[in-house]
């Protein structure tokens, strides 16, 4: 079994919530449904999950690790943002 990076396993981390709040905001198909759910109140509590790793992780990240986390903050906020507009 390959041994994976910590910087691996924390980006792999980033991207489950990602696609969790991806699937909670109807952007994304449920994986055992096939049909896109929307559910904002456990998608806003997926971005804040997200939110807390980042202020908990700050400076102890890699320049990639805090990227790929902030880049995917900024991505759910504004479709969570969009959503609720709606």
């Amino acid at each position: 079994m390959k041994e994976n990076t910590n910087e691996e396993l924390f980006n792999s981390l980033v991207y489950t919530f990602n696609l969790t709040a991806m699937q909670q905001l109807g952007k994304v198909p449920n994986s055992l449904t096939g049909e896109r759910e929307k559910d904002l109140e456990q998608a806003s509590l997926s971005i804040d999950m997200l939110t807390m790793l980042y202020e908990k992780t700050k400076n102890n990240l890699t320049v990639g690790e805090e990227a790929f986390l902030k880049q995917t903050l900024t991505q759910l906020q504004a479709v969570y943002l969009e959503e609720v507009q709606k």
